[in-house]
């Protein structure tokens, strides 16, 4: 009898967890999702290779200047 009730607590536990983490509001939003989307939008609006160039240079000059500078040189 003990088993019984061992294993039922058990795997209620787990139902109990799993539709916790299932019905979260957080689990279908991505942050990054919207950047993706813009940086797509800014990159169909470029309409030549050139410019589309230019926007990226750009976008990785933008990021390489937030990057915080701790005496390093990057990938060492």
């Amino acid at each position: 009898m003990i088993d019984y009730f061992a294993l039922a607590l058990g795997h209620g536990l787990m139902a109990i967890a799993l539709l916790r983490l299932v019905l979260r509001d957080d689990l279908d939003a991505d942050p990054l999702l919207g950047q993706l989307k813009a940086d797509t939008a800014a990159n169909r609006l470029a309409t030549s290779t050139a410019g589309r160039n230019a926007a990226r240079r750009a976008r990785d000059k933008h990021a390489d200047e937030t990057v915080p500078d701790d005496g390093e040189e990057p990938g060492r």
